[in-house]
């Protein structure tokens, strides 16, 4: 596939994305993403976890277009509140808050409500085209791999999300080594009889991710967030003019570049958080700038440089996705298990046997984009309103919507029960600071992993060791390998200057 075949592919996918029903599909997905992304402490995972039922009941590309679009809809949801509350609604947005919240306290918040969103748009417009561009050279090289070389770079990826993932590298090994073992509930794949199903019906077809990851993310996060007293919204500052000045405007205009490129780039490696490429746009803007000490005071370019990054590394984390069927994130292994519940495997033979569909996703992002705007620049007293509403009447309404949830999903309390205790598990984890992606990520990519190894040892039967004499293999085994022992030493490195620190 060429890039003059990938532009008539996207001229069909638009054909599809302007129906009706998907432009309200993308509409819906991104008012529901940022309407979750608004309250503090519900990041786009948790979002596209509580949301995943929604799309039960679309057609196969509407559902994807919908979830992708709460995706990046939510991602933006956190610079409202960053803004106006200096509550960062998730991780990616906490940097905004340093110089998006003296901007409202100095009378522009509008300017800095529009300059994020317009940056947030370009840069997913500028991702979408990078997408594009390297869906044929990475579809091609992912279609020379075997069953040794995916598995071979599962295992990479999810290392590297386990390593990226916490503090402590040992956690987070733990994490993965149970989202694998959860994953090896239900029938074998190449015998099948049943696995720790314990002679429950409801175990044969496996754990359902969905009451899973909404129990980890959703009902965790709400109860930490009634746990620290999150009762209030605080003082909102006011929501006057919205356009910036040609000032404003002409100093966001290299940061909102560099951010979209920067968050690119850093959006293609496995395990990346959105949140270190605002971080590391922001350290970036800080240093070239002539005026450094600006920043931390209502500096324009503190809120374009970072919110571009983050919008661009939203795209752009889906290109391994797409190509080869690896997600970067928890947020987009989520989306993955949506395509595997429509029976679509993402990866090359994607484009190839399913182009109406993976081109008609792909011409939606720049719909959604679009979108995005036309909900942030003039409903953005809309927003302001919402935030009004005290946020235990929201928790209590998605408290609901996840129990109707999980019950659909088995159709029984066995979904609710589910819901419940890994709601639990995943307060604990948080609160233990266990990290919740490396579980997330092993759970949902498990069966493809255990696929692509038990295909690997009946290429090689009796000498599993020689799948190692493929480069693609030993390349990618030997970077999984310096991954695991230069974090595990980092983080023993840690520990024991946080002994020393207690100690004195």
């Amino acid at each position: 596939m060429t890039i003059v075949d990938s532009i008539g592919h996207l001229l069909q996918g638009f054909g599809t994305a302007l129906a009706l029903h998907n432009i309200l599909y993308a509409l819906a997905g991104t008012g529901i993403g940022m309407l979750v992304g608004v309250l503090p402490g519900l990041g786009p995972a948790a979002a596209t976890a509580l949301l995943l039922p929604l799309t039960y009941s679309l057609d196969t590309t509407g559902s994807i277009i919908m979830l992708a679009a709460i995706y990046y809809g939510s991602q933006f949801g956190g610079t409202i509140t960053s803004v106006l509350l200096n509550v960062p609604g998730e991780a990616s947005s906490a940097i905004t808050c340093l110089d998006g919240h003296p901007m409202a306290q100095a009378g522009r918040a509008g300017a800095a409500l529009t300059i994020a969103a317009v940056g947030s748009a370009f840069a997913g417009v500028l991702a979408t085209v990078g997408l594009i561009a390297a869906a044929p050279v990475m579809s091609g090289f992912a279609l020379s791999f075997g069953p040794p070389e995916q598995f071979a770079l599962m295992v990479f990826a999810t290392t590297l999300l386990m390593a990226l993932a916490g503090r402590s590298m040992l956690k987070a090994l733990m994490m993965g080594v149970l989202g694998l073992f959860l994953a090896t509930v239900g029938l074998d794949p190449t015998q099948g009889y049943p696995r720790y199903t314990f002679g429950m019906p409801e175990l044969f077809d496996g754990l359902s991710f969905v009451p899973i990851v909404m129990g980890l993310f959703g009902l965790a996060d709400i109860m930490l967030a009634v746990e620290r007293g999150v009762t209030g919204t605080g003082q909102l500052h006011r929501v006057d003019r919205l356009l910036p000045t040609a000032a404003e405007a002409r100093a966001s205009a290299m940061p909102v570049l560099r951010g979209s490129v920067l968050g690119f780039v850093l959006g293609l490696v496995p395990g990346m958080m959105p949140s270190i490429s605002s971080f590391l746009s922001y350290i970036a803007e800080k240093t070239v700038s002539r005026t450094p000490g600006r920043f931390g005071h209502g500096a324009v370019e503190g809120v374009a440089g970072p919110e571009s990054a983050n919008n661009a590394h939203a795209t752009s984390s889906l290109i391994p996705l797409l190509t080869m069927g690896i997600p970067t994130t928890p947020t987009i292994a989520l989306i993955l298990g949506a395509f595997l519940i429509k029976g679509l495997v993402p990866g090359p033979l994607l484009f190839r046997d399913h182009p109406d569909v993976i081109w008609g996703v792909i011409a939606s992002f720049f719909i959604g984009n679009a979108i995005l705007l036309l909900w942030n620049i003039p409903l953005i007293r809309l927003w302001v309103s919402i935030l009004r509403i005290p946020p235990a009447i929201l928790y209590a309404l998605i408290i609901v919507f996840m129990i109707v949830g999980a019950y659909s999903e088995y159709g029984s309390m066995f979904g609710v029960a589910l819901l419940l205790a890994s709601g639990l598990v995943g307060y604990w984890m948080k609160k233990l600071d266990f990290p919740v992606a490396p579980l997330v990520l092993a759970l949902v990519i498990g069966p493809m992993m255990e696929t692509s190894l038990m295909r690997s040892l009946e290429m090689y039967p009796g000498n599993a060791e020689s799948m190692l004499t493929r480069p693609i293999v030993l390349t990618m085994m030997i970077m999984a390998v310096a991954v695991v022992v230069f974090f595990s030493l980092r983080s023993i490195g840690a520990s024991e200057k946080f002994v020393r620190a207690d100690a004195e």
